[in-house]
């Protein structure tokens, strides 16, 4: 299968280890979830891989992303560090792969990097490529560089207390899906009053009126958990709609509180 658009929701790995990582993907995967993200700085894509092809799903079903890690952006080490994340993931391609960060500092050309990243698509290791933690800025100059070569997402931090609104509004004027990590806040979402008080006027959970408020943006939520009952409620909240004034509730708990803010960051926008 050749996935033409990002399914609407993804489980990601973000923090899974070892066992834990490889039983999370295969019970996601039980569940119904056909999108699986993880990346190389993980240090999970063998288990990953694992989970994957334990699973008795067929690999085309599912639309698999990493991401190259930002010492690995020369455009020599970029293709051959993304060989390696295909033999550890036991595949000959990933569905997406991604630029996890900027290089910090410029210190490797933009153009350098797009364009081995291009050129591994040619080759057919990634059937899609697109970018994370990219700026407004940085989006339009990675658009100019990659020309009709379409960025399939901007994977960035999406939770309530952080809508992250200039660069998703930019992505998807660009016509750039955009993913949103984190979206339950590292389990932020679960303590916050008015997350609270519409689970429980909706018999939900914070954690679906978190997941469905980011996607009724447009924006494709990827949360990670390893008990199965909890991947099956984030998966349930896709059917949930929010009224007007449950969103509006929602839009006015962000802060700008950014989890995933290392150093070598860009200058946010």
């Amino acid at each position: 299968m050749s996935f033409s658009a990002l399914p609407k929701i993804g489980m990601g790995t973000f923090r899974l280890k070892g066992n834990d990582a490889r039983e999370a993907v295969k019970s996601a995967l039980s569940l119904g979830y056909r999108h699986i993200d993880t990346a190389q700085m993980y240090e999970n894509e063998a288990e990953v891989g694992d989970g994957i092809t334990s699973s008795g799903i067929p690999r085309r079903e599912i639309f698999l992303t990493t991401k190259i890690w930002h010492d690995q952006l020369h455009a020599s080490d970029l293709i051959n560090s993304l060989h390696d994340s295909l033999a550890r993931l036991k595949t000959d391609h990933v569905d997406l792969a991604l630029i996890h960060w900027p290089s910090p500092g410029d210190e490797v050309p933009m153009e350098e990097y797009l364009g081995a990243l291009r050129d591994a698509q040619r080759e057919g290791l990634a059937e899609h490529i697109g970018i994370s933690n990219f700026t407004c800025a940085q989006m339009d100059e990675a658009k100019k560089i990659l020309g009709d070569t379409p960025i399939f997402t901007n994977q960035v931090e999406v939770h309530p207390f952080l809508a992250n609104r200039k660069v998703v509004e930019h992505a998807q004027k660009l016509g750039i899906t955009v993913t949103g990590y984190m979206p339950l806040a590292v389990g932020k979402v679960m303590e916050d009053e008015i997350l609270q008080r519409i689970a429980r006027e909706r018999n939900l959970t914070p954690a679906q009126v978190a997941i469905a408020w980011i996607a009724s943006r447009g924006v494709v939520p990827i949360p990670s958990s390893t008990r199965p009952a909890h991947q099956k409620a984030n998966l349930e909240a896709l059917d949930v709609q929010l009224s007007e004034e449950e969103i509006r509730a929602i839009d006015a708990l962000d802060r700008n509180e950014r989890i995933a803010n290392p150093d070598f960051a860009p200058a946010w926008d």
